[in-house]
Parts: structure tokens; sequence; C-alpha cells
């Protein structure tokens, strides 16, 4: 893997493949890793980038850990685009992967070609429940306890990656700086900041919003809010969880390969 310093802070990233660049950004737990049973193909058309958000294993945690958060996960991700000069960018984000995506879509439209968002954040309707629930992830205690069972809730198809996926959640909670970072990020979930509804009705970058019909943590009605805010994104549900890449990985490919080689054209907005 190889460091990055941005303005911002620091990355690890690990590169493979040829082509035009396509970032791979994970969730929360998560890894690069979760993506290993589709980049062998990804890499036989992309030069396909794996973002590791700071705190969970590689690299050091933000300072101090519990100042983690979407938002800064989505500035680093805009900073290291920038200082990487990476242009005609294709992006693959889960989760909070998923809101970073859609942030930098937002601030680098220019710079973004497609972007296929996995459950993304971002897009929930807040209620008194959710937030109740954001609240309660958000002890560390709580996080110490809930990050390895959770696994079982939201990743709903059983191989070999996810398997792999349940393992590196079985260690986080073994480590208190991961479970600090964890905590945090679901902390950061309450922060108006983190609603895109609104924002994202200015996006200008082909999107495909793709929901697993048993994801308990982003549902398929957070993915229709997502499609029908971002203009011209198309939504499509797959039979699966929170990480349908792990989960159903050739069926994944079977949709978003055609949709990244030839993305839709997007409708021009009007000037304001």
């Amino acid at each position: 893997m190889t460091l990055i310093t941005t303005p911002a802070g620091v990355l690890w990233i690990d590169e493979c493949g040829v082509g035009e660049p396509l970032l791979l950004l994970h969730a929360n737990p998560g890894s690069p890793a979760d993506f290993e049973a589709v980049v062998p193909v990804l890499a036989q058309h992309y030069r396909v980038i794996q973002v590791s958000w700071p705190g969970y294993g590689h690299g050091p945690a933000p300072t101090p850990p519990q100042s983690a958060s979407a938002m800064q996960f989505a500035e680093l991700l805009v900073h290291l685009v920038v200082s990487m000069d990476l242009r005609n960018v294709s992006i693959v984000g889960n989760s909070v992967g998923g809101y970073a995506a859609a942030w930098l879509a937002l601030c680098h439209p220019e710079r973004v070609k497609a972007m296929v968002l996995v459950s993304p954040g971002g897009f929930a309707t807040s209620t008194r429940w959710i937030n109740a629930f954001f609240r309660f992830m958000s002890r560390e205690w709580v996080a110490r306890f809930m990050v390895r069972w959770l696994t079982y809730v939201y990743l709903r198809v059983s191989s070999p990656v996810v398997k792999a996926m349940r393992q590196r959640a079985a260690t986080v909670y073994r480590d208190p700086v991961c479970v600090a970072v964890n905590a945090a990020v679901w902390r950061s979930f309450m922060d108006p900041a983190y609603d895109l509804r609104e924002p994202a009705r200015r996006m200008q970058v082909p999107t495909l919003v793709v929901s697993g019909r048993r994801d308990p943590l982003v549902p398929v009605d957070d993915g229709v809010v997502a499609a029908s805010c971002i203009p011209g994104a198309h939504h499509i549900v797959l039979p699966c969880g929170h990480a349908s890449f792990a989960e159903l990985p050739d069926l994944f490919l079977q949709v978003v390969l055609p949709f990244l080689s030839h993305p839709p054209a997007v409708p021009v907005l009007p000037e304001s």
C-alpha cells in the first residue's frame, strides 16, 4: 500500500490495473479487502485505487480518534483526488464511502466520470428512531459490542469475502482506537452536514444507486430517495444486504460494468 499525504491528512491506497482511475471506497467499519471479489475483474478495465479510511488498520487514525467523521473522510477524498490530479474518475462507494463519493461529485464534478453508490449514506429521512439508533451506536461500549454482531444483520448472503469481513469485524472490537473511530463516525451521521438530499439535486454526474433488498441499515427506500434526488440517477435493487459487491459479486459486476463503461447522459440543470 502507498501512503498519500494531502493538505487534509494522510490516506493509504492500494493500486492495481491500468486504465482510467476507479476509486473503491469502503464502509464503517470496513477495509479495501471488502472489494476483493470484484477487484480482479475491475482491474482488467481500470486503474483500481482502493482507499483505506484513517483508523481502520492502515495508517494513523485521526487525532483524537473521537474526531473521525463522515465529513472528514469526504474532505480527505477530495484532497486525495486533487493531490493525485485524478481525472475521468469512476467511483464505487459503499455506505459512508457512498457519502464521500457523492461529496466529491458535488465538489469536483469535472473530475468524476461516473459513480456507483452502494447502499449510500446521507439520504435517510431523519426520524426520531434513526437518530436514536445513531446516538446508540456512537457510544464506544456499544460499538465494541455491536460492530461484530451487526455484520450478521447487514451482510445477508454468505460468501468467502463476507466470511472474511466478519472475521475482520471481530478484530475491530479488540482495538480501542478502531472502536473509537467507528463510534465517532456513527455520531457524525447525526450532523446536518451528513444530509445530502438537498445538495444532491445539484449533481451533474452519471449515477447508479445499488440497494440491497435485505439491507436493514440503508433500506431500499433510502435508495429510492437517493435516486430521486440525484438528476438522472438510475436505481437497481439486488437480492442481498448492505454490500452487494461482496455478497453477490458476479451479479454486481453484471450490473456495474456496463454502467461504468457507458455512463448515461445527465439532464442539464437550468441556470439559477
